[in-house]
């Protein structure tokens, strides 16, 4: 019976990893499909990447790419758990080679699942601490963080000066499809409580040319800010994008997004900016 069940055991590792082209083909579909087969998608990719054999040296890159894109929208808090824990275990079986201090980018980015979206799983790894701790200063830094750039129109605008309103500040780029997917949200909430005193600065690193065409074409009534040098993006730590952040009228930062966010997503965000 040995050898028959070794062979059964080594069969269903070999269907386990010929699963692996599956998997990816699936992940690059992920955005067209609508919002409940996504969320149903990922969650079943979340399983899978988790059943592959220890073994399968794609596990950690698969894992990462979808942690990287259950952030995009509102997956729901089950969903980001499933895609948490299968990044932790892929982590545990794969630990990805850096500097013990040093945050690699798949410890940052279940890091950021933790801290952000309030998942809970567990890895004990020098490497995931580090990444917590760089997340911690980034936010004690952006809590502080002042800046003056100039609009389209080439009026200047300051987060500083802009005490007394709640403030959301968007880093986002013409290029960026989930970019472009929350813009109509966006522009929505401005209409609805501008007079509130809500501002949103969208903060673009691209040239004028590229982005004035693209804000008219899409009809953006709120300000949007150029960032040629990237100075804001770096004084933000912005390494992806869509993000967000929100300033509550005494200037203390209330909540962040580290993706794409949801109408729905967005209020709760100004709501806890004291706006509703």
């Amino acid at each position: 019976m040995k050898p028959i069940s070794v062979a059964l055991l080594l069969l269903g590792s070999a269907c386990l990893l010929a699963q692996e082209p599956q998997i990816e083909m699936r992940l690059h579909q992920l955005r067209q499909l609508s919002d409940a087969e996504r969320i149903k998608a990922t969650g079943e990719l979340a399983l899978k990447i988790r059943r592959l054999p220890a073994k399968a040296k794609t596990k950690e890159p698969l894992a990462e790419q979808l942690a990287n894109l259950v952030t995009e929208g509102d997956a729901g808090h089950d969903t980001l758990q499933e895609v948490a824990t299968t990044l932790a275990l892929a982590l545990r079986e794969h630990p990805v080679r850096s500097k013990k201090s040093e945050a690699g980018a798949p410890y940052v980015t279940l890091a950021q699942l933790v801290r952000y979206e309030h998942v809970r799983i567990s890895l004990d790894d020098p490497k995931f601490a580090a990444a917590t701790a760089k997340l911690e200063a980034d936010d004690r830094s952006r809590q502080h963080a002042d800046f003056t750039l100039a609009d389209l129109s080439g009026m200047k605008w300051s987060l500083g000066a802009l005490a007394g309103k709640v403030v959301l500040v968007n880093f986002w780029a013409t290029w960026c499809p989930p970019c472009r997917k929350e813009l109509p949200d966006l522009e929505a909430l401005y209409q609805r409580f501008a007079s509130r005193g809500f501002v949103i600065l969208a903060v673009s690193d691209e040239d004028a040319g590229k982005v004035r065409p693209f804000v008219a074409e899409h009809k953006l009534t709120y300000p949007v800010l150029l960032d040629p040098g990237r100075r804001v993006n770096e004084l933000f730590q912005v390494e992806g994008i869509p993000k967000s952040f929100v300033y509550d009228r005494s200037g203390k930062l209330a909540a962040e997004a580290i993706d794409m966010r949801t109408e729905a997503q967005f209020l709760a965000m100004l709501q806890r900016a004291g706006l509703e």
